[in-house]
């Protein structure tokens, strides 16, 4: 089926609305708590491990509501409707740390992460799922991974622009920001609306639920599946390892907190970019070397940035360029693969699961922003960071530039590796989705009419 353009656009808006909350939180929530709320970085750390860990448990409990889920609007749409507004509303909290002691900081912190963690599975899961249901042309499928890659981009750049001026700027940054995200809840709703209004679920299934056995069953079989999420979590670790430390390599290494906003605007202007070419690229080399090849420009944009002279500004942000080409090239592309183990899925078992597949995938992802913030945290603790002081130490300045350089090269190298073993090709995909059709042609001709 072919997408018209305000389907794609309401796509788009949806992930723009995820991010007011999700990229939020990772790009200046450890800022945040430990300049702001006065957490120390290690205690941050651990935080972001714990509560991104529970975050993924409650993608998997998610994935199990939605795939039971049956109403005069379909799957996954309702989820978007009832649940947005709560998710916007926590997000105001997380940013609204009470003063007090800091075990009464601490608690408070991890009670409000966890919960906009929690209802955020509760919209994300449906949200990511629509793209299972709305076409199976893998053409088609790209132009909604690369809608969704094209709305969180502008949505991180829209927060460098409205938040890093901020951080600079501002005398009293819990009022700022506690302003900011309150502004988020209404321009969040307007999005979310869209998407919910745009949005349709028109792909064939032969059952309206799906049990837990069958739900197991299909993943345990599903190899493509299974290969990705290991993949994407090194990649996805990388990821947020570079978003939740770029705040302090610009202020801290590079000198400047606007810098912050022109290493945003780099990566995901590229992002809008890359997004766009992303079906040809599929078309042309297919997604897996795709994948890949991202995977290594991301590599070599991190080596840069660890290694960038802080007098020359102009080489941190080349680098952070890179950084934007490959993780968007390997973020756009992510979606669209996991969309395809859905049918691999079907095929191998017969049951249709867009709801527990992702939310299994996107279990990976908080897994991958849990160890990709915690391992930010805890390299900058390690190093000496100490929060709001106004010059950092030789070896904190190395730690932030670990975190944005050791980190994401590994990463992505065992990503790589991983990936180079992905099974389901391009003319394979066409042979599962074919015989996909095939078997409910044959259960219609054998069906009483």
């Amino acid at each position: 089926m072919k997408l018209r353009a305000p389907q794609l656009l309401g796509y788009a808006a949806g992930d723009a609305a995820n991010n007011l909350a999700f990229s939020m939180a990772s790009m200046f929530l450890l800022l945040y708590y430990t300049d702001v709320a006065g957490i120390p970085a290690a205690a941050a750390g651990t935080l972001f491990l714990i509560v991104r860990v529970w975050d993924g448990v409650a993608d998997l409990v998610a994935g199990r509501l939605v795939d039971r889920t049956s109403s005069r609007w379909g799957k996954f749409r309702p989820w978007l409707l009832f649940g947005s507004l709560p998710l916007l509303l926590l997000s105001v909290a997380t940013f609204s740390v009470p003063d007090g002691s800091m075990t009464a900081k601490l608690i408070y912190a991890y009670l409000t992460y966890a919960a906009v963690g929690t209802v955020y599975s509760l919209v994300n899961i449906p949200y990511g799922s629509l793209a299972a249901a709305m076409t199976q042309e893998p053409v088609e499928r790209a132009k909604l991974a690369s809608a969704r890659s094209m709305g969180s981009a502008a949505t991180m750049l829209l927060l460098s622009l409205v938040v890093a001026p901020q951080i600079k700027n501002a005398e009293n940054l819990q009022a700022s920001l506690q302003l900011t995200t309150l502004v988020f809840v209404v321009v969040g709703s307007a999005l979310y609306l869209f998407t919910f209004f745009t949005a349709r679920e028109t792909v064939q299934r032969d059952e309206r639920t799906v049990g837990l056995r069958t739900s197991l069953r299909t993943l345990r079989q599903n190899t493509p599946l299974q290969l990705l999420c290991a993949s994407s979590l090194f990649f996805l670790t990388a990821m947020f390892s570079i978003q939740t430390i770029g705040v302090y390599y610009a202020r801290d290494v590079l000198g400047d907190a606007n810098f912050y906003i022109v290493l945003t605007a780099l990566q995901t202007g590229l992002m809008f970019l890359i997004a766009p070419v992303v079906p040809f690229v599929v078309r042309t080399v297919g997604k897996r070397a795709g994948y890949m090849a991202g995977g290594a420009v991301t590599a070599v944009g991190s080596a840069v940035a660890m290694f960038a002279p802080s007098s020359t500004p102009h080489l941190a942000f080349g680098a952070f360029a890179l950084i934007g080409v490959g993780l968007g090239l390997v973020n756009t592309l992510m979606w669209s693969l996991e969309a395809d183990t859905v049918e691999y899925g079907e095929w191998r078992t017969g049951a249709r699961t867009e709801g527990t597949t992702y939310a299994v995938f996107s279990f990976v992802r908080k897994v991958g922003q849990a160890l990709g913030g915690a391992a930010a945290a805890y390299t900058i603790g390690l190093a000496g960071y100490v929060g709001g002081a106004e010059v950092q130490s030789a070896t904190a300045l190395w730690g932030i530039r670990a975190a944005a350089g050791i980190v994401p090269i590994g990463c992505a190298a065992v990503g790589i590796a991983i990936m180079a073993f992905y099974p389901l090709t391009e003319k394979r995909f066409r042979d599962v989705t074919a015989e996909v059709a095939e078997r409910r042609e044959g259960a219609k001709a054998h069906s009483p009419a």
